[in-house]
C-alpha cells in the first residue's frame, strides 16, 4: 500500500516537473552574466597591465641607450660611470681604479653625462 502511494506521488511529481519548469522565470542571459567579468578585465588592463608595460618599455629603451661616460645606478645601489659598454655587460668605474662588470639588466637608473655623482665620503668637522 505504501509502495503504491509512493509510486503515485513520484509519478505526479515527474509529470508536473515540465509544467513547473515552464512557469519558472528565465535565468540571466549570457550577455548579462559576462558583463561583470569583462568589466573587471578592462579595469585591470587600464589600471595595472598597461602602465606596467609602459614602464617596462621605457626601462628597456633606457638600458639599451647606455653609452660610455653615462652615470648609472645599479639595482644594488652602486653608482658608477660607464667605461666600456658591451652587448650584455658594462664595465663600470665605481671609484678611481675600481672597475666592475655589470649586467645590463641590473641597471636601475641612467643619469646623463652632466649629472654629477653624489659623494658621501666627505669627513664631518
Amino acid at each position: 500500500m505504501v509502495a503504491r502511494f509512493l509510486m503515485l506521488v513520484s509519478g505526479a511529481l515527474f509529470a508536473a516537473a515540465p509544467a513547473l519548469a515552464q512557469d519558472a522565470p528565465a535565468g540571466p542571459s549570457l550577455l548579462s552574466s559576462l558583463m561583470f567579468p569583462i568589466a573587471l578585465l578592462v579595469i585591470f588592463y587600464f589600471l595595472l597591465i598597461r602602465p606596467q608595460q609602459r614602464r617596462q618599455k621605457q626601462h628597456r629603451e633606457m638600458v639599451e641607450n647606455v653609452r660610455k661616460g653615462d652615470t648609472i645606478v645599479t639595482s644594488g645601489g652602486l653608482i658608477g660611470k660607464v667605461v666600456k659598454p658591451g652587448d650584455d655587460e658594462l664595465s663600470v668605474e665605481l671609484a678611481d681604479g675600481i672597475r666592475v662588470r655589470v649586467v645590463r639588466g641590473m641597471i636601475a637608473d641612467v643619469r646623463g653625462k652632466g649629472q654629477p655623482v653624489a659623494a658621501n665620503d666627505s669627513k664631518p668637522g
